[in-house]
């Protein structure tokens, strides 16, 4: 329904330049995200697209695949790949102005290399062979043959330059707290309720061990490619130049770009690496997820106590606050990146019959998957360095929980069972009537202990534990982590 009273005029923010970011990694949490752009954004794929279309070129003229292409010299390669090292602001606003026209980002970028080609007389050397090729660029290519390549390049340098090196940081950050802290003792909490003790290194273990082999998935991650024409079949490179082996053509192509070939597609890669490769993405931001929400809550309980940064400000209303915002702002991050690596992983893998357009759109969305990732490792790096562990906290809890010892005590009766000791009977129940929902104290346990019959040793050893020493091999546990 129209409003009553039309809005004061305002001054058009779209209009303000520099222009503003829609989306907050482009805006707020640029300087975090910034270096996925050289791998992940719209000029990296244009650039990647060039790269593509120089090493086709290149590739050609070494292998002498097509009759009376000349092989290019040293110099006349690196001209080629120079334009790819070189690219920058003004190619990029050069390709625009040919996508204006051509309507066609791919065949805007063939249009921007040939006029690169053909100025080569001048900008090289007068004789050279270059011009000679020209028509050599996008020979014989569909434009998912450029683009496949092209994603693929660029996921995997996102991955293995960005990302990757992030999350291990991030992971051995963890494994190092663990470590620090494998012999500090730890009241554990099953359904929330007091439980057996554990060390707080060997649990921060268990969320890096987690961490580590999903690493180990995604290091092992393969990345596909394809080149074989519009609809897989190789149909313009066999009309245009029979006698070529084009498979083993193709095949060393993707496989000079570092990639693996893939030999049955149809015009598109099928994105399967694709999918496979997000999934396993998505399941360590879930690992790291938990990491962040256990975090939260061993702040909550007062196991960390975080250290107050200079200037900051927790509440507008409340001073005394500092709140355990990194790994808040990680969960949500975490969270958002799963959402788009699951859409991708769903979406990338249907493409009608021979093609669809489906995965075009999809895959622009790739850059803020990882980047919203990116940006939930480095809060939870951040958050984890401004904690510090109440150790006096720690014991107190553990000594207001002596009831904790049941377990151990009813596992010891069971084996005395076994061995022939009288009295011994239902030592679940017993343990069960003694300890469920209540709180004991030291003389309570020892005093109970004491009443049972068990042998001299056994009752020694028992009277002598207590829940701060009763963590079983926690300590030695974070030993697997080296």
């Amino acid at each position: 329904m129209p409003l009553d009273d039309a809005p004061a005029p305002r001054v058009p923010l779209a209009d303000v330049t520099p222009a503003i970011a829609l989306g907050p990694l482009d805006g707020r949490y640029r300087p975090t995200v910034a270096p996925l752009v050289d791998h992940l954004s719209e000029a990296a794929l244009n650039r990647a697209r060039v790269e593509v279309e120089v090493e086709w070129v290149i590739h050609l003229t070494s292998h002498a695949v097509v009759p009376g292409a000349p092989e290019l010299a040293p110099d006349e390669q690196q001209y080629l790949r120079d334009v790819v090292a070189t690219f920058g602001a003004d190619e990029i606003a050069e390709l625009a102005e040919i996508e204006r026209t051509t309507v066609h980002d791919v065949k805007a970028v063939e249009y921007f290399l040939k006029r690169r080609i053909a100025a080569a007389p001048d900008a090289l050397r007068a004789d050279t062979v270059l011009p000679r090729v020209g028509e050599l660029v996008h020979f014989a290519l569909t434009s998912e043959d450029v683009n496949n390549l092209s994603y693929a390049l660029m996921v995997r340098g996102a991955v293995h330059e960005v990302w990757f090196p992030a999350a291990v940081a991030l992971t051995d950050e963890v494994a190092v707290l663990a470590a620090e802290h494998a012999d500090v003792p730890m009241l554990a909490l099953t359904h929330g309720q007091p439980a057996t003790p554990t060390t707080l290194g060997k649990e921060l273990a268990v969320l890096a061990h987690r961490l580590r082999r999903q690493l180990r998935r995604i290091a092992s991650d393969e990345y596909l490619g394809k080149l074989n024409g519009a609809t897989g079949t190789y149909g313009a490179h066999l009309a245009a130049v029979p006698d070529a082996d084009w498979q083993m053509v193709s095949r060393t192509f993707v496989e000079h770009l570092g990639l693996t070939w893939n030999p049955l597609t149809t015009q598109i890669e099928s994105h399967d690496w694709q999918a496979e490769l997000y999934a396993d993405v998505a399941r360590f931001n879930r690992v790291l997820h938990n990491l962040a929400t256990d975090v939260w809550t061993y702040i909550s309980r007062g196991v960390f106590t975080q250290i107050p940064v200079a200037g900051a400000t927790g509440s507008s209303t409340m001073p005394h606050k500092v709140n355990p915002i990194r790994f808040e702002n990680a969960e949500a991050n975490l969270e958002i990146s799963c959402a788009l690596l699951d859409t991708l992983a769903a979406t990338l893998v249907t493409s009608r019959l021979q093609r669809d357009l489906t995965d075009s759109t999809t895959q622009r969305n790739i850059g803020p998957a990882f980047g919203h990732s990116l940006l939930a490792i480095d809060n939870v790096r951040r958050g984890l360095r401004a904690l510090s562990v109440d150790v006096a906290m720690l014991a107190r809890e553990l000594d207001a929980n002596w009831e904790v010892l049941g377990e151990a005590v009813q596992s010891a009766m069971r084996a005395a069972s076994v061995a022939g000791v009288a009295g011994m009977d239902n030592p679940y129940e017993r343990l069960k009537e003694l300890t469920r929902g209540r709180r004991l104290t030291a003389d309570d346990m020892r005093s109970f202990v004491g009443s049972l019959g068990l042998p001299a040793d056994v009752t020694e050893r028992l009277r002598n534990l207590s829940p701060a020493s009763y963590t079983g091999m926690a300590s030695a546990l974070v030993a697997h982590l080296e």
